[in-house]
């Protein structure tokens, strides 16, 4: 296992000049004790600067970080000074790393790549470009791309992929073809569970899509009735669907929910986690 120090070494031998902050630049708080030395600036002899938690960094440190944490799958720029975990937005991690054009081309498809399981993002099956829905109530998609390449509106169903046939907008379907939900497919169709200890739990899908985020997760039938979502990690309730503080306020985590068993779902939360 490589440790993050070895990683942040590692990258920074592969940068041949190192950026430095302008020392007349009003907008930046500058550091100038030598005993704030930690592993996220050791090796660079640029002055150092405060970044809104009040730790401080290089431009170099701040860029070789955040590339690390980008290699890593991360979808937030979170400080690595222990026991801070302060976010940083992309705005601040842009300025105070001084980010080239380059780096910041580097940066945005490696958020978006990473983001991928969080936003609503699919490829246009025209261009193949990454797509945001806009509006999660209509399935048809307006792909700038492609409108401005073809000089006309081109619309891509965003539940099959396909070339966009009927009128919009629409919720359930496009006009083509074998147009289905499939996750709502599943939701429908898969088989009830049977916990091994939670006593009086009947009727209950062995598939759910997760409140949070939508997710679609399965319970391994052993222990509790509460399962952890593993991409949103928010704990919630497998049978009623509610968070697990808010159902364990009315019943235990082995027996039977106040509210008994939610319905089969027939829409998929979309995580509004912005």
């Amino acid at each position: 296992m490589v440790s993050i120090f070895t990683a942040l070494r590692r990258l920074s031998n592969l940068t041949n000049e190192e950026k430095c902050y302008n020392p007349k630049d009003s907008t930046l708080r500058f550091v100038d004790r030598e005993d704030e030395m930690d592993f996220l600036y050791i090796g660079y002899k640029s002055r150092r600067a405060l970044m809104s938690c009040g730790h401080s960094v290089t431009p170099m440190s701040l860029t070789n970080w955040c590339r690390y944490l980008l290699d890593q799958g991360e979808t937030r720029f979170v400080c690595g000074q222990p026991d801070c975990g302060a976010v940083w937005s992309y705005e601040e991690v842009r300025k105070m790393a001084l980010l080239t054009p380059e780096e910041m081309k580097e940066f945005e498809e490696k958020m978006l790549n990473n983001s991928k399981d969080f936003f609503d993002v699919k490829p246009c099956p025209g261009c193949n470009s990454s797509v945001e829905r806009a509006d999660l109530n209509n399935l048809s998609v307006l792909c700038s791309v492609c409108t401005a390449e073809k000089k006309k509106d081109y619309r891509f169903c965003w539940q099959c992929l396909r070339e966009w046939k009927g009128p919009t907008p629409r919720s359930d379907r496009c006009d083509n073809d074998d147009c289905i939900n499939e996750p709502l497919e599943t939701l429908r169709k898969c088989p009830e569970i049977i916990f091994e200890k939670v006593e009086g739990v009947t009727g209950c899908p062995s598939i759910r899509a997760c409140p949070t985020c939508g997710l679609l997760v399965g319970h391994d039938r052993t222990m509790c009735k509460n399962i952890v979502c593993p991409r949103c990690d928010v704990e919630f309730c497998f049978v009623c669907l509610k968070v697990t503080e808010e159902c364990s306020d009315t019943s235990d985590y082995f027996e039977p929910c106040s509210d008994g068993v939610a319905p089969r779902q027939t829409s998929i939360p979309v995580w509004q986690w912005r």
